[in-house]
């Protein structure tokens, strides 16, 4: 692994970074130097995880932002390197889920998943992707999942958003690894936060943000030579009643 203090002061940009997972990963990224801009779209509750990260000596920066707009992304990153710097590393981690029967969903529904698990992706790796280009290096961490590999009752439309991240990650990935950048994708199973439809399960079982945050900290700091694609976590037991 590479040494830490490679990552001192550099930039590093995380979505959906004001709960969950991504602040997970925000507080993981800040402990091993980096500068990190989070986004997200409650404001009430950007501002509190700026407030905790800064209050763990971490350089952060909130941005309201509605990553489905192309707009909105572009100020995004404006914004984000015109405080820190050019953007090392991008966690797209932003995501919505629903969990019933595609026949019963409005298009409305396949719209709003589709564009904030995918079509994001698509958009902040256009905006970063040429600088990264320029200057030979930086990481792009998709947060996927394991319903990208499994099919189950009531997720073919959460499921198709996340099969198409994992095709787009690896496209991506062979795109963009001559100049010397790195895309991988992270597929947790359920994690214990307020978006995944655990009810019922016995949350001691089930992974952690930090758990998928680690797996980011394994990514950033592996050697140059070397790249991995594709991150799988499980619990070691199965979550139950």
């Amino acid at each position: 692994m590479q040494n830490h203090g490679s990552l001192e002061g550099k930039a590093a940009l995380v979505t959906g970074g004001s709960r969950g997972i991504g602040l997970a990963v925000a507080h993981k990224l800040g402990e091993l130097g980096e500068n990190v801009t989070i986004c997200g779209r409650d404001r009430k509750r950007l501002a509190e995880a700026v407030d905790e990260l800064k209050g763990k000596g971490i350089k952060a920066l909130g941005i309201h932002a509605d990553v489905t707009l192309a707009t909105d992304v572009k100020l995004l990153v404006q914004q984000a390197e015109n405080s820190f710097g050019p953007i090392e590393i991008l966690v797209n981690n932003a995501g919505i889920g629903y969990f019933a029967p595609s026949h019963e969903a409005s298009e409305a529904t396949w719209n709003s998943v589709l564009d904030t698990n995918l079509k994001s992706v698509f958009l902040l790796t256009k905006a970063v992707a040429p600088g990264m280009i320029a200057r030979h290096g930086g990481h792009i961490i998709n947060i996927a999942s394991l319903a990208g590999r499994s099919a189950f009752k009531g997720g073919g439309i959460y499921c198709a958003s996340k099969w198409g991240l994992l095709g787009f990650t690896q496209c991506v990935a062979e795109d963009l690894r001559e100049h010397g950048i790195r895309v991988s994708a992270i597929c947790p199973g359920s994690v214990a936060t307020e978006f995944s439809p655990h009810t019922g399960m016995d949350v001691r079982k089930m992974l952690q943000p930090g758990d998928v945050a680690h797996a980011v900290e394994m990514l950033v700091t592996q050697a140059s030579q070397s790249f991995i694609s594709e991150v799988h976590i499980r619990p070691t037991q199965k979550p139950s009643s």
